[in-house]
């Protein structure tokens, strides 16, 4: 699976004031341990971008390209912004990517163009007019509703990724919710056969905001395997969870047997699993909406 580090954000308190003070330092020094880290895109959140949004967009990605040739995903809800950004973008290693474009006329309009001009990939998040999709299917019909828009502006499946949403697992939805997305994900294959080439991803750390700090990387971790199963091609993650880069390489075959059990409902000798096995056995289930969550589920 393809890793997109999550670390060059604006919402983090060092990356985000040296982007306010235009301080390359802090920039430069996360890009360089993103790419240690073995991600193949690195994410560069401004959020907003509210204040000379062009120029931020173009200092970032300058900034950014000084360090390292890893394609970069371009992320802002300001258009103006990320044109600042493919602006000056240099393709060396692959295409920019926007993230995101929304199923809302307004945002349609504004970014799909700029993908076209600047020959750039697009994150298509389904998020509607209403807002956040209730279950898989509405997913369905905001991704063929993305993906016939992107096919008027001439953007070619191959650069399409669909990103899902993924919702925090300790919510009053999140049984439906979380659920949800991987039920998107077995119905993603169908989108591929009439659009091939089309790619997913998503901001994978979503579902474990409001979690413990340390339960957050085996939150994490389960549901990246458990949305793997079903092609999810890429996700948005922390860079330095190790158990994380492991999973997505497939590295840990054990984990992700018991892991697929549970989510099927499978029966599970409990009592011959490892103290690790199990753990991820619990996860699965609260993340499948199987068990109600709480912070002391491995406890129960």
């Amino acid at each position: 699976m393809i890793r997109i580090g999550e670390s060059l954000n604006v919402m983090g308190k060092v990356i985000g004031a040296a982007m306010k003070q235009r301080d390359p330092g802090p920039i430069r020094q996360m890009a360089i341990d993103e790419e240690k880290a073995g991600v193949d895109y690195i994410d560069i959140n401004m959020g907003p971008a509210r204040k000379d949004p062009v120029i931020l967009g173009e200092w970032l990605v300058k900034t950014v390209q000084e360090v390292t040739d890893l394609p970069l995903y371009i992320d802002t809800v300001s258009p103006e912004a990320v044109e600042g950004a493919l602006r000056v973008y240099q393709n060396r290693k692959g295409k920019a990517v926007i993230n995101s474009i929304m199923a809302r006329p307004e945002s349609i309009e504004a970014k799909m163009p700029l993908c076209k001009k600047y020959d750039a990939g697009m994150v298509a998040l389904l998020w509607g007019p209403t807002g956040l999709p209730r279950d898989a299917d509405e997913r369905g019909a905001l991704a063929a509703e993305l993906m016939q828009k992107a096919e008027e502006y001439g953007i070619a499946p191959e650069d399409i990724w669909i990103d899902p949403i993924v919702t925090p697992c300790n919510t009053p939805l999140s049984n439906v919710q979380v659920p949800a997305v991987v039920e998107f994900m077995k119905m993603f294959r169908d989108l591929q056969e009439t659009a091939p080439g089309l790619k997913s991803t998503c901001g994978l750390s979503n579902v474990s905001n409001g979690a413990p700090n340390d339960l957050r990387p085996i939150i994490n971790q389960t549901y990246l395997v458990m949305l793997k199963r079903y092609g999810m091609t890429s996700a948005i993650v922390d860079p330095f969870d190790d158990g994380m880069k492991l999973f997505a390489a497939g590295g840990r075959p054990d984990l992700e047997e018991v892991i697929y059990k549970a989510m099927d409902k499978e029966p599970i000798d409990r009592a011959s699993l490892t103290k690790e096995q199990l753990d991820y056995v619990k996860t699965a289930e609260v993340l499948m909406g199987y068990r109600l969550y709480s912070d002391h589920w491995l406890e129960l």
